[in-house]
């Protein structure tokens, strides 16, 4: 089996070589990329579409994240391995972070997958190495130790999936990567997860009311529902338990509803409908927030390379995907359905926290990077096959050198895009 999929992934070079994976050519594109994300826009709130238009002018990286949609078109534009494994579709330096297991116990690992879908593997690298290039220009760290953390970030990531490949597929299945806790960046995003506490988001989200604590109102970023909108938030966590494990919904049956808010989340997310839910178990003391977040189909849906279009709840989808991808999930990971609209359900701020990029120096970013590659190459050999993907990349440095070489044509790419959308007066973002 082991074999077979070397063999694999070694023939798919075939039919597109590792020089193909550094090409980019902006005359494939199917549509203007501005015009790709107002459609992309369709269906959201619109009071907060100029809060989206506002972060995605603030930086390149700043519309990079919030452009899912131009960059997945782009990806399916040109050549890919036909190698599939589960990706997280929006792989990025802020994608990553800290948050509470099933345990107790901290995990870092990628942590967002709201674009999530079966897709050539290299799709997530080449979003991941662009990200890198971006935020660390945005850090004002030189350009040459910008493209060091990206060969760091590949190389990580092939000599792991090589390592990977090899395995005991059981020893795949709970591989951890220890070098987590020696590194200065991750650990003090731990040491900050430590203390986002239930007890914190108490303090920080609610405030006294008439009957014991409601949530605050901080527009345009937080606000209280009441009403026939509460109602529906809250009848939808019938349909959310029933997603939960058996052993998980005894415990989610012991916690009663208090009050229910509306939050805007993110930069690609802004725009769309997230929910919280503050619920008490074991008295006042025993908070549990709930964030119940809208999904649409993945940015990369139907497109020429990605697999099949997923057909149920979409919120199911992300978090058959973040099951499929993390090490460990958050145990009240979840789904719903209201209001015509599919949802995810999960913790919020239960113990997350992530890397601040703008502070990471060359070193830094380079560690950093170092880690991203691991836990993707792991997230994939977890997801797809990693014999295939070790196949394909062989020894690494073609690999690498094109990727790098893709990295660097999309972020000039994005800067320009950028450009156009700080141009443009009048945008359906706005």
């Amino acid at each position: 089996m082991e074999q077979a999929g070397f063999t694999f992934g070694e023939s798919r070079r075939k039919l597109c070589s590792r020089i193909d994976l550094s090409r980019w050519d902006p005359k494939l594109r199917r549509d203007d990329p501005l015009k790709t994300l107002e459609r992309a826009m369709r269906g959201r709130v619109p009071a907060l579409l100029a809060l989206k238009d506002e972060r995605m002018r603030a930086s390149p990286f700043g519309f990079f994240r919030g452009a899912v949609p131009v960059m997945a078109s782009d990806l399916a534009s040109g050549k890919n391995t036909g190698v599939l494994s589960q990706i997280c579709g929006d792989a990025h330096v802020q994608n990553l972070g800290a948050y509470a297991g099933p345990d107790g116990r901290l995990v870092f690992d990628i942590n967002d997958f709201d674009e999530t879908i079966r897709g050539p593997f290299e799709w997530d690298l080449k979003r991941m190495a662009t990200s890198l290039l971006l935020a660390g220009r945005g850090a004002e760290i030189k350009e040459g130790d910008c493209e060091a953390a990206v060969q760091a970030f590949l190389g990580a990531y092939c000599d792991l999936v090589q390592i990977l490949a090899r395995m005991p597929v059981l020893d795949v299945a709970r591989y951890q990567v220890h070098r987590l806790l020696r590194m200065e960046t991750v650990s003090e995003a731990l040491g900050r997860a430590q203390r986002e506490t239930p007890m914190h988001s108490l303090e920080r989200l609610t405030e006294k009311g008439k009957g014991g604590r409601v949530f605050r109102t901080e527009r345009p970023l937080l606000r209280r529902l009441t009403g026939a909108k509460a109602s529906a938030v809250l009848a939808s966590l019938k349909l959310y338990e029933r997603s939960l494990l058996p052993e998980r919904q005894t415990f989610f049956a012991q916690f009663r509803a208090v009050d229910v808010a509306f939050k805007v989340v993110g930069t690609g997310s802004v725009g769309l409908r997230d929910y919280c839910v503050y619920l008490e178990g074991n008295g006042a003391k025993d908070p549990l927030f709930l964030q119940i977040k809208q999904e649409v189909a993945s940015a990369y849906a139907g497109c020429p390379g990605a697999g099949a279009v997923w057909k149920g709840n979409a919120g199911e989808r992300v978090a058959v995907g973040q099951r499929s991808m993390q090490l460990q999930s958050d145990p009240m990971l979840g789904w719903t359905r209201f209001g015509g609209r599919d949802y995810l359900v999960r913790q919020l701020n239960d113990h997350k926290a992530s890397v601040d990029t703008t502070k990471l120096g060359v070193e830094g970013l380079a560690e950093y990077a170092t880690v991203c590659g691991e836990l993707l190459a792991r997230g994939h050999a977890r997801s797809g096959s990693a014999a295939a993907v070790a196949g394909y990349v062989g020894a690494g440095k073609k690999f690498r050198l094109a990727v790098e070489e893709f990295a660097q044509a999309y972020a000039k790419q994005t800067v320009q895009d950028w450009k156009e959308l700080v141009k443009a007066k009048h945008t359906t973002l706005r």
